[in-house]
């Protein structure tokens, strides 16, 4: 049983008087998936996004840090380069990451304990976990 449609097929396309011409793209739209449950998705990938953990410093490592931070504030005139590690933490879930920052020190803040470069950027001090940087390496040899 098969239907050839020679009846119908040299007829002219029907066009709506009542409705507009449907472009192709809208007319593709009609079909394109549908997301039943809004922000699903977006839930879905911050739940498996990872994050990493505060690490607590021990009593020596914040002596060192604390002394580190002297002798950068010892050598502000000279816009001491460093490089500090510093954990950031996140804003939508617990925990953070830790991100790694070079350039030279405009200021040490004590008071609101803060270090800031000279590009603008401020780190709090107590989020730094580690610095280096040439203006240690007096302190670094007396470690060896």
């Amino acid at each position: 049983m098969s239907q050839d449609y020679s009846d119908i097929i040299h007829l002219p396309h029907h066009v709506s008087e009542t409705r507009p011409h449907m472009s192709m793209r809208d007319r593709a739209a009609q079909f394109s998936p549908f997301a039943a449950l809004t922000g699903y998705d977006a839930a879905v990938k911050e739940t498996a996004r990872l994050t990493d953990q505060r690490a607590e410093l021990d009593e020596e490592m914040k002596q060192n840090l604390s002394e580190r931070l002297n002798l950068i504030q010892e050598n502000l005139a000279a816009a001491p380069v460093v490089e500090i590690t510093y954990f950031v933490p996140d804003e939508r879930k617990e925990g953070g990451a830790y991100n790694t920052v070079t350039g030279a020190v405009k200021k040490v803040d004590a008071f609101q304990r803060h270090v800031v470069l000279t590009d603008g950027t401020d780190i709090p001090i107590d989020e730094i976990i580690e610095i280096s940087g040439a203006v240690f390496r007096s302190l670094d040899d007396s470690f060896v």
